[in-house]
């Protein structure tokens, strides 16, 4: 892995991470991190330096997507002794569901135990209009939770638009819920959640305990913006969210997330960041 002018020595200069653990306190402030997908192209040149970068920013973890397989097992390492002298951590990874079946997921669970991540989440999942086909991801994640679970990990699900669009009066992600195992993640995107007219509060409401996560991916139903507002300039009602989401949701950390922008893809993550910040959240 190549590295840019974001020197370690400079990060530390500028900025102290404190460490976190993983059960916070009661009360305590739940950890903020970024979902990679947000600085991809910065992830794609250099995977240390964009690292480096949102740990600069203030961010307490991160969460990996899919092209973290293609790393060889000499660079998982590398990533993690990057992260520890940083002291930011990686709370979790999105991966493909063909990561999911048995004789693939070893790969995966391998190098989550060299990032130090706790889930490993299911991206998405298109298995057709038929609700039944639904039902048989909910195996799928069964089956595949019980071997994470067996190797000190656990599984998720991750929904998009999809999942929150009806199928006969039913949505898929109440298939989701309803048949896993409660110990089954259900990370809330809020985005798409609010594309597909769902309410996200109602949602975590509904599925106490399980929404260890949530993406704060902004929505605005303004022509031509979508997702490219930037935190709090859309129309998600975070206060709602972020309190149901630790009060009942079980939320364990929040996770900021872009898919673009008007500004650069670093400077839209710390300019979230920010916005979180003055939120006072």
């Amino acid at each position: 892995m190549r590295t840019n002018n974001l020197s370690r020595r400079t990060f530390l200069t500028f900025t102290a991470v404190l460490p976190w653990a993983w059960r916070a306190v009661a009360a305590a402030p739940i950890p903020i991190g970024l979902e990679m997908y947000s600085v991809r192209d910065e992830l794609a040149k250099d995977p240390q330096g964009a690292v480096r970068a949102v740990a600069a920013m203030g961010y307490q973890g991160l969460e990996f997507y899919a092209p973290y397989l293609d790393w060889t097992p000499a660079q998982a390492k590398e990533m993690k002794a990057e992260m520890d002298s940083l002291g930011i951590r990686c709370f979790s990874t999105h991966n493909s569901e063909s990561y999911f079946r048995s004789d693939t997921i070893q790969k995966a669970i391998d190098y989550n135990h060299v990032l130090g991540s706790r889930y490993m989440v299911m991206a998405s999942s298109q298995p057709g209009p038929d609700l039944d086909r639904w039902k048989k991801v909910a195996d799928e994640l069964n089956v595949a939770a019980a071997q994470l679970e067996s190797a000190g990990l656990r599984a998720g699900y991750h929904n998009h638009q999809l999942e929150f669009t009806p199928v006969n009066g039913v949505r898929p992600i109440e298939i989701i819920a309803k048949d896993t195992k409660p110990s089954i993640m259900l990370q809330l995107d809020v985005g798409t959640c609010l594309e597909a007219g769902s309410n996200p509060v109602a949602w975590i409401k509904a599925n106490p305990g399980r929404i260890q996560s949530l993406h704060l991916k902004e929505w605005s139903p303004d022509s031509g913006k979508g997702y490219s507002v930037l935190f709090g300039e859309g129309v998600a009602d975070w206060k709602a969210l972020l309190n149901a989401a630790k009060e009942t949701g079980g939320a364990e950390y929040f996770l900021i997330e872009q898919e673009g922008s008007r500004y650069p893809q670093l400077e839209t993550a710390k300019k979230c960041l920010e916005a979180y910040r003055a939120a006072g959240f």
